[in-house]
């Protein structure tokens, strides 16, 4: 999942540091934060081993994988943000994202440089609000683009989307309510 799944599955400020870190740190050196942080950081690589492995996740790739072959899951993850963000009530969308940004900028020291640009931008632009619009999903696939090494930077992945969307939520609804019950689960193993 992308940054407002991996945000909304945390279940603490500690999680969500982590839930962000893991994507900036080598994997050696997992264990070398807090506690707190180092379960958002397991938590994290839960919720994408669970994600890679669901049937409806498979089905939904199928919608992009003609156009952007091993890239479809980065898509359907961004995709998935924007079902997430619209099926949030708007105000409920807004604090989680002003609290995300909040911790993230509390904890910034824990992160390297290239963070510190991308939450600017993050936060300059409200991405994680910016999910439930179109426009904020069409940028977001234009970064996985340009990120992508293999990929032409102008394939209409945001057509695909737009022209798929019905299905592409269909496999959201049935996929989503797993992710949360499966999350919950492993969060509470940190609680025994």
């Amino acid at each position: 999942m992308n940054f407002l799944a991996h945000s909304y599955l945390a279940f603490s400020d500690g999680h969500i540091v982590g839930q962000f870190l893991q994507d900036f740190i080598r994997n050696k050196d997992r264990f070398s934060f807090p506690p707190e942080i180092v379960e958002g950081i397991l938590l994290h690589r839960e919720i994408d081993t669970f994600t890679d492995a669901h049937p409806e996740i498979h089905e939904a790739k199928k919608v992009f994988s003609p156009l952007v072959r091993l890239y479809s899951g980065a898509f359907v993850d961004v995709a998935f943000d924007y079902f997430l963000a619209n099926n949030l009530p708007e105000e409920t969308l807004k604090l989680h994202a002003e609290r995300v940004y909040g911790v993230l900028r509390h904890h910034l020291h824990l992160f390297p440089p290239p963070f510190h640009r991308m939450l600017e931008g993050m936060e300059r632009d409200n991405w994680l609000y910016h999910y439930r619009e179109e426009q904020g999903i069409h940028f977001s696939f234009r970064n996985v683009l340009n990120k992508a090494r293999y990929l032409d930077k102008n394939l209409a992945v945001f057509e695909v989307f737009l022209n798929s969307r019905p299905q592409l939520e269909a496999h959201f609804m049935i996929f989503f309510p797993d992710l949360v019950r499966h999350a919950e689960t492993f969060n509470s193993r940190f609680r025994i």
